[in-house]
Protein backbone atom coordinates (compact mmCIF):
# COMPACT_ATOMS: atom_id res chain seq x y z
CA UNK A 1 0.00 0.00 0.00
CA UNK A 2 1.41 3.24 -1.24
CA UNK A 3 1.29 6.52 1.32
CA UNK A 4 -1.21 8.14 -0.61
CA UNK A 5 -3.53 4.81 -0.46
CA UNK A 6 -2.64 4.72 3.21
CA UNK A 7 -3.38 8.60 3.65
CA UNK A 8 -6.87 8.02 1.73
CA UNK A 9 -7.66 5.45 4.29
CA UNK A 10 -6.67 7.75 7.13
CA UNK A 11 -7.20 11.05 5.94
CA UNK A 12 -7.88 13.88 8.81
CA UNK A 13 -10.14 16.12 8.29
CA UNK A 14 -7.72 19.13 8.64
CA UNK A 15 -5.59 17.99 5.70
CA UNK A 16 -7.62 19.97 2.89
CA UNK A 17 -7.87 23.39 5.24
CA UNK A 18 -5.65 26.70 4.25
CA UNK A 19 -1.90 26.32 5.68
CA UNK A 20 -0.59 30.20 6.61
CA UNK A 21 2.27 30.98 5.47
CA UNK A 22 2.98 31.38 9.47
CA UNK A 23 2.71 27.93 10.61
CA UNK A 24 4.80 26.86 7.89
CA UNK A 25 8.17 29.10 8.83
CA UNK A 26 7.10 28.02 12.55
CA UNK A 27 8.51 24.46 11.39
CA UNK A 28 11.51 25.54 9.87
CA UNK A 29 14.32 24.95 12.57
CA UNK A 30 16.22 27.87 14.41
CA UNK A 31 19.01 29.67 13.16
CA UNK A 32 22.47 28.48 14.65
CA UNK A 33 25.55 29.97 14.70
CA UNK A 34 27.76 28.17 12.46
CA UNK A 35 24.99 25.35 11.39
CA UNK A 36 25.06 23.96 7.62
CA UNK A 37 22.55 21.95 5.87
CA UNK A 38 22.08 19.12 4.35
CA UNK A 39 19.29 18.03 1.71
CA UNK A 40 18.66 14.62 1.20
CA UNK A 41 15.18 12.46 -0.50
CA UNK A 42 14.53 9.56 0.82
CA UNK A 43 11.43 8.70 0.11
CA UNK A 44 8.60 8.96 2.10
CA UNK A 45 10.00 12.83 4.20
CA UNK A 46 8.16 11.81 6.99
CA UNK A 47 10.63 8.82 7.84
CA UNK A 48 13.44 10.97 7.11
CA UNK A 49 12.56 13.62 8.85
CA UNK A 50 11.78 11.39 11.69
CA UNK A 51 15.32 9.49 11.37
CA UNK A 52 17.65 12.43 11.67
CA UNK A 53 15.77 14.47 13.99
CA UNK A 54 17.02 11.45 16.30
CA UNK A 55 20.63 12.08 15.78
CA UNK A 56 22.83 14.12 18.45
CA UNK A 57 24.16 17.62 16.55
CA UNK A 58 21.02 17.71 14.34
CA UNK A 59 19.24 20.98 15.49
CA UNK A 60 15.93 20.44 12.69
CA UNK A 61 14.90 19.07 10.07
CA UNK A 62 11.87 20.22 7.32
CA UNK A 63 10.07 18.31 5.10
CA UNK A 64 9.65 19.67 1.71
CA UNK A 65 9.83 19.45 -2.08
CA UNK A 66 13.12 20.13 -4.74
CA UNK A 67 15.16 19.11 -7.72
CA UNK A 68 11.87 20.20 -9.82
CA UNK A 69 10.94 23.19 -11.77
CA UNK A 70 7.46 23.87 -10.73
CA UNK A 71 7.53 26.92 -7.93
CA UNK A 72 5.48 26.34 -4.65
CA UNK A 73 4.23 22.68 -5.72
CA UNK A 74 1.99 21.30 -3.08
CA UNK A 75 1.92 17.90 -1.60
CA UNK A 76 -0.66 16.49 -4.19
CA UNK A 77 0.82 18.19 -7.28
CA UNK A 78 4.02 16.60 -6.30
CA UNK A 79 2.42 13.23 -5.16
CA UNK A 80 0.39 12.94 -8.96
CA UNK A 81 3.92 13.58 -11.14
CA UNK A 82 4.63 15.80 -13.36
CA UNK A 83 6.47 18.35 -11.13
CA UNK A 84 10.27 16.79 -11.26
CA UNK A 85 10.65 17.35 -7.53
CA UNK A 86 11.15 14.72 -5.23
CA UNK A 87 10.22 14.64 -1.91
CA UNK A 88 13.35 15.90 0.53
CA UNK A 89 14.28 16.64 3.90
CA UNK A 90 16.53 19.83 4.72
CA UNK A 91 18.62 18.97 7.62
CA UNK A 92 20.27 21.70 9.73
CA UNK A 93 23.35 20.27 11.77
CA UNK A 94 25.68 21.31 14.03
CA UNK A 95 29.28 20.57 12.14
CA UNK A 96 30.72 20.68 16.07
CA UNK A 97 28.93 18.13 17.02
CA UNK A 98 28.19 15.63 14.11
CA UNK A 99 29.73 15.94 10.63
CA UNK A 100 28.39 15.66 7.01
CA UNK A 101 29.90 12.75 6.42
CA UNK A 102 28.47 11.08 9.40
CA UNK A 103 25.01 11.98 8.19
CA UNK A 104 25.83 11.37 4.35
CA UNK A 105 26.85 7.52 5.66
CA UNK A 106 23.70 7.51 7.65
CA UNK A 107 21.29 8.70 5.04
CA UNK A 108 22.40 5.86 2.60
CA UNK A 109 22.14 3.26 5.35
CA UNK A 110 18.66 4.43 6.25
CA UNK A 111 17.44 3.77 2.56
CA UNK A 112 17.33 1.40 -0.18
CA UNK A 113 19.91 3.36 -2.72
CA UNK A 114 19.76 0.51 -5.16
CA UNK A 115 15.64 0.96 -5.78
CA UNK A 116 15.37 3.54 -8.87
CA UNK A 117 11.92 3.10 -8.67
CA UNK A 118 10.75 4.69 -5.60
CA UNK A 119 11.21 3.49 -1.72
CA UNK A 120 9.64 0.95 -0.15
CA UNK A 121 5.91 0.74 -1.18
CA UNK A 122 5.85 4.87 -2.09
CA UNK A 123 6.59 4.19 -5.60
CA UNK A 124 7.27 7.20 -9.04
CA UNK A 125 9.85 9.69 -9.17
CA UNK A 126 9.24 11.82 -6.71
CA UNK A 127 9.78 8.99 -3.94
CA UNK A 128 13.21 8.22 -5.61
CA UNK A 129 16.50 8.41 -3.44
CA UNK A 130 19.07 11.76 -3.61
CA UNK A 131 21.59 14.28 -2.41
CA UNK A 132 21.60 17.39 -3.06
CA UNK A 133 24.62 19.74 -3.07
CA UNK A 134 25.41 23.16 -2.92
CA UNK A 135 29.16 22.95 -3.88
CA UNK A 136 32.36 21.00 -5.00
CA UNK A 137 33.40 20.00 -1.34
CA UNK A 138 29.46 18.77 -0.65
CA UNK A 139 29.50 16.88 -4.03
CA UNK A 140 33.13 14.94 -3.33
CA UNK A 141 31.74 14.45 -0.02
CA UNK A 142 28.51 12.85 -1.52
CA UNK A 143 30.35 11.32 -4.08
CA UNK A 144 33.03 9.32 -1.28
CA UNK A 145 29.67 8.62 0.43
CA UNK A 146 28.04 6.88 -2.86
CA UNK A 147 31.43 4.60 -3.16
CA UNK A 148 31.86 3.87 0.05
CA UNK A 149 27.90 2.55 0.49
CA UNK A 150 28.04 0.58 -2.96
CA UNK A 151 31.18 -0.91 -1.37
CA UNK A 152 29.17 -1.93 1.32
CA UNK A 153 26.58 -3.40 -0.34
CA UNK A 154 28.24 -5.15 -3.34
CA UNK A 155 25.80 -3.78 -5.62
CA UNK A 156 25.09 -0.74 -7.87
CA UNK A 157 23.78 2.41 -5.90
CA UNK A 158 21.79 4.66 -8.25
CA UNK A 159 21.10 7.30 -5.97
CA UNK A 160 22.24 10.43 -7.36
CA UNK A 161 24.14 13.45 -6.70
CA UNK A 162 22.45 16.89 -8.08
CA UNK A 163 23.01 20.24 -7.49
CA UNK A 164 21.10 22.05 -5.34
CA UNK A 165 18.26 24.87 -6.14
CA UNK A 166 14.82 25.80 -4.41
CA UNK A 167 13.88 24.05 -1.47
CA UNK A 168 10.04 24.46 -1.28
CA UNK A 169 9.03 23.78 2.62
CA UNK A 170 6.00 20.98 2.79
CA UNK A 171 2.34 22.29 4.07
CA UNK A 172 2.35 22.51 7.90
CA UNK A 173 0.46 19.57 8.25
CA UNK A 174 3.28 17.21 6.98
CA UNK A 175 6.29 18.63 9.92
CA UNK A 176 6.82 17.00 12.54
CA UNK A 177 3.97 14.06 11.02
CA UNK A 178 5.16 11.62 13.22
CA UNK A 179 5.15 12.57 16.58
CA UNK A 180 1.71 14.37 15.92
CA UNK A 181 -0.80 14.24 19.17
CA UNK A 182 -3.84 15.51 16.73
CA UNK A 183 -6.51 13.04 17.18
CA UNK A 184 -7.76 11.95 13.48
CA UNK A 185 -10.80 10.66 12.36
CA UNK A 186 -10.18 7.84 10.05
CA UNK A 187 -12.13 5.62 8.26
CA UNK A 188 -11.16 2.81 10.90
CA UNK A 189 -12.06 5.70 13.99
CA UNK A 190 -10.09 7.97 15.79
CA UNK A 191 -6.56 7.55 15.75
CA UNK A 192 -3.16 9.80 16.62
CA UNK A 193 -1.57 10.91 14.53
CA UNK A 194 1.84 9.26 15.60
CA UNK A 195 0.09 6.16 16.13
CA UNK A 196 -1.22 6.76 12.43
CA UNK A 197 2.34 7.43 11.23
CA UNK A 198 3.85 4.30 12.64
CA UNK A 199 1.32 2.06 11.04
CA UNK A 200 2.27 3.86 7.58
CA UNK A 201 5.94 3.29 8.13
CA UNK A 202 5.26 -0.83 9.46
CA UNK A 203 2.95 -1.36 6.36
CA UNK A 204 5.14 0.34 3.99
CA UNK A 205 8.09 -1.94 4.77
CA UNK A 206 10.73 0.30 5.32
CA UNK A 207 12.43 -0.80 8.50
CA UNK A 208 11.97 -4.59 7.24
CA UNK A 209 13.51 -3.48 3.87
CA UNK A 210 16.72 -1.52 5.43
CA UNK A 211 17.35 -4.59 7.94
CA UNK A 212 17.36 -6.80 5.10
CA UNK A 213 19.71 -4.64 3.13
CA UNK A 214 22.34 -3.23 5.81
CA UNK A 215 21.73 -5.78 8.82
CA UNK A 216 23.27 -3.69 11.56
CA UNK A 217 24.74 -0.98 10.29
CA UNK A 218 21.49 0.21 9.83
CA UNK A 219 21.11 3.05 12.24
CA UNK A 220 17.02 3.55 12.01
CA UNK A 221 15.33 0.12 11.40
CA UNK A 222 12.91 -0.02 14.35
CA UNK A 223 12.47 3.40 15.59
Amino acid sequence: MTRTAYLDAFKPVFLFTLISLVAILRALPAPAAGAETLTVAGGCFWCVESDFESVPGVIGAVSGYTGGKSANPTYDQVSKGGTGHYEAVQITFDPARVSRETLLNMFFRSVDPTDAGGQFCDRGNSYRTAIFVSNTGEKALAKQAKTDAQQALGQTVVTPILNAGTFYPAEAYHQDYYKGNKLIFTRFGPKRQHSAYKAYRKACGRDARVKQLWGRDAPFAGS
